[in-house]
């Protein structure tokens, strides 16, 4: 790696020699070429002449921008993009059509960065979108039929986009830490619900919650407070009770002493 005169990394140059080096098999029998945390800053466009490499780990660098032919590597099946310094994504995204695993976590995306033409990926099992600036998603998106993971962890949503519920085949959905509102919290829950049949529970400090959700906390304090009466008004006490029994006892021992000294 190159270092500048104050210290910081220009970049790592990737040249043809080195990527075959890094070309790995999987056990499966994928070809991986794994050019991660290497501090580079374009996008090598020798990579292009590597067209029978199944799988791409360009994650851990430093990757602005992807060029716009990026779609001509059409024979890979997973991409990891993770934790670069992506703002958008170009068009030909949707070109390799057997891509199956994708992830852009980690970047500067925003809605207007993500081109309709993710929809075309329809083979696509796991996307993940964590940690970007999005506030929204493609509505192409709902082309994703087999789609089964999605991230969206760390971003902007206010609100779920609808035809996420219509995807049949999603299972696991991450959306940790968005600004979402009150019902859509539910519909969360109700993305979650497909895999886990589990209810969540958001613990949000008083401070957090508007006026109506305090008032509905309240309200909903004071119902469970009253069906817990009228069940029983001193349920402590359906048995007896030995603290109240060792009480009654000193106090008939005091009231022994005191007639006593009295005398």
């Amino acid at each position: 790696m190159i270092q500048g005169k104050t210290g910081y990394s220009k970049g790592t140059k990737v040249t043809l020699k080195t990527a075959k080096k890094a070309i790995r098999t999987t056990p499966d029998g994928r070809r991986r070429l794994v050019l991660s945390n290497m501090g580079i800053t374009i996008f090598p466009k020798c990579l292009f002449k590597l067209t029978f490499v199944d799988e791409l780990d360009l994650s851990r660098n430093l990757i602005e921008k992807l060029p716009e032919n990026f779609g001509d590597l059409s024979s890979l099946v997973w991409l990891d993009l993770h934790s670069n310094k992506l703002v958008s994504v170009p068009e030909s995204i949707g070109n390799p059509r057997g891509l199956t695993h994708l992830n852009l976590s980690n970047n500067c995306l925003t809605f207007s960065g993500l081109p309709s033409t993710l929809g075309s990926l329809t083979n696509l099992k796991s996307l993940n979108l964590g940690m970007n600036q999005l506030d929204d998603l493609p509505l192409t998106l709902v082309a994703l039929e087999n789609l089964q993971e999605l991230g969206l962890f760390d971003n902007l949503f206010k609100k779920l986009p609808q035809f996420l519920q219509g995807l049949r085949n999603l299972t696991k959905v991450n959306v940790k830490r968005n600004p979402l509102s009150y019902h859509q919290r539910k519909d969360e829950t109700l993305l979650k619900g497909k895999s886990e049949h589990k209810e969540d529970v958001y613990l949000v400090h008083e401070s957090s919650l508007c006026r109506t959700c305090l008032k509905r906390e309240a309200e909903g304090v004071d119902s469970c407070m009253s069906e817990k009466k009228k069940k029983s008004a001193f349920p402590g006490l359906v048995a007896p009770n030995s603290v109240a029994t060792v009480n009654q006892d000193l106090w008939r021992l005091r009231e022994k002493l005191e007639c006593v000294q009295v005398k």
